[in-house]
């Protein structure tokens, strides 16, 4: 299916380059009509006139004008269509790198992990060739927050996760709305919407007195001075208009005339204009009762009109946006008080929308972050969507499961994704991973880790089946040293470790799914043997649930003192002189090690190493 999917989208890009091409020999062709209107306009045009026919030279001017503004018209149409194919095709190209893994050709997006975060770092959910950068469609800021946030503030109310699931679900299908509301905000700018500085220009109060008085005030004294200049030029009166233009101006400059204000405001029309046209559009497509999308765009459909009034507020910002043009804002300032008028029109839109805009926006990045997830359910129709085990007593977290079949890496690509079985059933089961260096132990643990976060995000899962219990995730896995907090690569292993044990302790939250990768490798073979055992006996007993991979095999003596432990591995093979993974899992404690063969494989003294693994009491 994926293949399929694949032949559709390359089939919608060879079309449009069909159209594309067509469109361009149109253009050119206008483009030579235009010329040659131009040319036999002005040619007949200057003949008649210099044969002094006036008035059949007014009508050839009039007739060729009116042809050359009508085929200009059509030109333009055509360049605007052919603008639009060609961002359609980009929308297509980047969903075939999605499913490709091409990351050079998907668009990069802003965001990174927080630090302090049990999971977004270990997983690789921000940055580039990460989660996030393989979701991300969205078009606004506040769209890409939401994705986000589905990401990283994990378990959801259940009750919000069942409406975020249903909408994905029903956009999954709908390739044609995502891809449209794609288009309609990438056709006026590629710069994703700033919603936070549109909202934050309708809260930013106009601290100026008087403002009615103020205009009235100033409109009087323009049209004075516009009077009286006029009646001067005509040799009516003495330059009388003067008086009436000096005391404009000493007012105009002695007060304030909301400067601060539309200092902000000034290039903020674009981002309004491109906001009312995907509201609009959104709009147009939510008036569809009895959906999951009608019931998230409730905002939209009641009350206030979100286009006309955006539309409104783009023009009022328009307006406001001359001040860009220093000599053009004073040149018109001198003339009327348009500052003043545009703040107060400004001010009328503030009490207008200011206190529905954060529901549009929230509207907005609501669909935004879930046609992200529909998007990437439609690339994937292969991929399952996961289901919850939940009853009244497992939303206490009381039963901790986790069963997946066929489990693989989303961020691998096909070829090379190796798809493993996952069986966790029951707090304090914990399954003690070992296995050779490369064998696939951490990208087992992140492969557990990034399907959770997608399922608990709302969107499908890499496998062939996900079921799972309401669980708060927690990895250490990537642990780094920190000389900014003054951290050793061993403490900041503690720390984390720390963290998660603590984790387990609050039994009134859902289960902690913990993915600890290499436990304790900070430290040496005998104390980290014995900080081992104590750290996975007392996981066992936490309201928890998990994996920990190790290279010491002796903890796979474990299995007879915690009921819940059962040994996994992964193991190599070779061949011709080389090690080979097929980074299944499988039960059981890792046979075999192949730490020295590396070494000697890649010309390294192994003789002394041989003698300290075989006299060492600890593997």
């Amino acid at each position: 299916m994926a293949r399929s999917r694949t032949v559709q989208l390359e089939t919608a890009v060879r079309r449009t380059d069909r159209l594309i091409a067509q469109g361009t020999q149109v253009s050119a062709t206008f483009t030579r009509w235009r010329l040659a209107i131009f040319l036999v306009g002005l040619v007949s045009t200057v003949t008649l006139y210099k044969l002094d026919w006036y008035h059949s030279g007014n009508l050839a001017l009039g007739l060729f004008l009116a042809v050359f503004i009508a085929v200009a018209a059509y030109h333009n149409r055509v360049e605007t269509g052919i603008h639009r194919l060609q961002q359609w095709k980009q929308i297509k190209l980047a969903q075939l790198a999605r499913i490709a893994l091409d990351w050079t050709a998907i668009p990069p997006r802003p965001g990174e992990a927080p630090t302090s975060h049990p999971y977004a770092i270990d997983l690789d959910l921000f940055g580039a060739h990460s989660l996030a950068h393989l979701l991300d469609t969205t078009v606004s800021d506040h769209g890409r927050e939401r994705l986000h946030s589905w990401l990283l503030n994990q378990p959801p109310p259940l009750a919000q996760w069942q409406t975020r699931q249903s909408l994905v679900k029903e956009l999954a299908p709908r390739s044609l709305f995502r891809d449209r509301l794609t288009l309609e905000a990438r056709l006026t700018g590629e710069q994703e919407i700033n919603g936070k500085r549109l909202a934050a220009v309708l809260e930013h109060p106009v601290g100026l007195p008087n403002l009615n008085a103020l205009l009235v005030i100033q409109s009087l004294l323009a049209c004075t001075t516009i009077v009286l200049a006029s009646a001067t030029l005509l040799g009516q009166l003495p330059g009388y208009w003067m008086f009436s233009f000096a005391a404009y101006a000493l007012l105009y400059f002695m007060t304030d005339q909301g400067e601060e204000l539309l200092e902000h405001a000034v290039g903020l029309h674009h981002e309004t204009e491109r906001l009312a046209i995907v509201l609009g559009y959104l709009e147009q497509q939510a008036r569809r009762q009895g959906t999951a999308l009608a019931s998230v765009c409730v905002n939209l459909m009641g009350g206030a009109s979100p286009t006309r009034h955006l539309k409104q507020a783009a023009r009022t910002l328009h307006a406001i946006s001359i001040k860009a043009h220093p000599l053009v804002h004073l040149a018109v300032n001198a003339l009327c008080p348009w500052d003043l008028w545009f703040t107060r029109q400004l001010i009328h839109t503030q009490h207008e929308i200011k206190h529905v805009l954060p529901q549009w926006l929230d509207c907005l990045a609501e669909v935004e972050a879930a046609s992200a997830l529909a998007t990437f359910a439609y690339l994937h129709p292969h991929y399952a969507w996961p289901t919850p085990v939940i009853s009244t007593s497992e939303q206490n977290g009381t039963t901790a499961v986790l069963h997946a079949t066929q489990l693989g890496h989303p961020l691998l690509p096909t070829k090379s994704r190796i798809a493993n079985d996952v069986d966790l059933t029951g707090l304090g089961s914990i399954h003690l991973i070992t296995g050779s260096n490369m064998s696939g132990k951490s990208t087992f643990l992140r492969t557990i880790g990034i399907n959770l976060c997608l399922a608990q995000a709302g969107g499908p899962v890499c496998a062939q089946s996900f079921t799972w219990t309401w669980s708060r995730l927690a990895c250490c896995i990537r642990v780094d040293d920190s000389l900014d907090a003054g951290l050793s690569f061993f403490y900041a292993e503690v720390k984390r470790l720390k963290t998660i044990l603590d984790a387990t302790k609050e039994q009134t939250l859902p289960p902690v799914l913990f993915l600890i990768d290499e436990i304790f490798k900070g430290t040496n073979n005998r104390e980290r043997l014995i900080g081992s055992r104590a750290y996975i006996t007392a996981l066992s007993q936490g309201h928890g649930f998990g994996l920990v991979s190790t290279h010491d095999l002796e903890l796979a003596d474990l299995e007879r003192a915690i009921p819940g432990l059962i040994n996994a591995h992964f193991q190599e093979t070779v061949s011709a002189g080389a090690l080979e993974f097929d980074y299944l899992v499988r039960p059981g404690p890792c046979p075999t090690t192949n730490a020295l063969r590396i070494m000697e494989l890649e010309g390294l003294p192994i003789s002394s190493a041989s003698q300290i693994r075989h006299n060492a009491p600890y593997g």
